[in-house]
């Protein structure tokens, strides 16, 4: 029993040091920049100091109708956005997990190889794509199908497409993980039992595959609410909540109000990856 004890505390002690450096990266790197955004929001004259007086003008500051307004335009494209990326990724990632082998490291490798190239980079290249005198409109109108260029930049549309374009594989890769780690007897006993084939998807493929759903929800909606610099670039003309804050640390010089807006966005990211858990999330890795 002692020696049990003693294997016991040794191995704590081993677990302990070997996560002593992610604790401490944590600890330096996360917790205290956030604790000290939290300070500075909630004391006024600038940056926070010890001496600062507390106060909750700033949070109230951010029920005007103006950024009231842009809170609600971020979270209107980040839903679009997550609606037609699970639209869109929820069957390629179902096709993928049930393809062949070779098929499916093919898919794989198609999914894969945008994270090896910035997203700036790519952003530009649609948008190069996108413009008045651009690849597409010199196609349509060597197709006859339009007789003077359409804009596509600076439209909402614009902005929706590039928002899809960078976060989509962030809802493929755990709806193609939930597949390819379902059961597929079930949908064949329901078959077998009489269900029709939207039946069976309904019934027993969608349920099974449900937390990989959440997942890719919590992982397109989360960063897109503040994912400013794509309105930027497409020139789409909307002012979202990332814009917002940027302006005001850079350019207002207004420390409390920025501050307080950031915490309310990581107040929201928190929120929704609780409802996520709450809702039967295990855990948002992909793989």
């Amino acid at each position: 029993m002692v020696r049990k004890d003693s294997l016991r505390r040794r191995e704590a002690r081993r677990n302990a040091l070997m996560a002593a450096p992610m604790a401490c990266f944590a600890v330096l790197l996360v917790a205290l920049p956030l604790i000290y955004v939290l300070c500075t929001s909630l004391v006024s004259g600038g940056k926070f100091t010890l001496s600062s007086a507390f106060t909750l003008d700033h949070y109230r500051a951010l029920l005007r109708v103006d950024y009231v307004r842009v809170f609600a335009n971020s979270l209107q494209l980040a839903f679009f956005t997550t609606v037609i990326s699970l639209l869109v990724g929820y069957p390629f990632g179902y096709c993928m997990a049930r393809a062949g082998r070779r098929w499916k490291a093919l898919l794989m490798m198609l999914v894969i190889i945008p994270f090896w190239t910035s997203a700036l980079v790519r952003i530009f290249g649609w948008k190069i794509l996108l413009q008045a005198n651009g690849p597409i409109n010199g196609v349509l109108r060597a197709l006859g199908l339009i007789d003077k260029n359409i804009k596509f930049l600076g439209s909402y549309g614009a902005v929706l497409l590039a928002m899809v374009y960078c976060l989509i594989s962030f809802m493929i890769l755990p709806c193609y993980n939930a597949v390819d780690k379902m059961d597929f007897t079930l949908v064949e006993a329901s078959r077998d039992l009489g269900a029709k084939p939207w039946r069976a998807f309904l019934t027993v493929t969608l349920p099974l595959t449900m937390p990989g759903i959440l997942a890719g929800c919590v992982l397109v909606f989360v960063p897109s609410v503040g994912l400013f610099y794509l309105s930027d670039i497409m020139g789409g003309g909307l002012v979202l909540v990332g814009n917002l804050i940027r302006d005001q640390l850079l350019k207002v010089r207004d420390w409390n109000v920025g501050s307080a807006m950031s915490m309310v966005l990581i107040a929201l990211s928190a929120g929704l990856y609780l409802l996520y858990r709450k809702a039967g999330g295990d855990g948002l890795g992909v793989f």
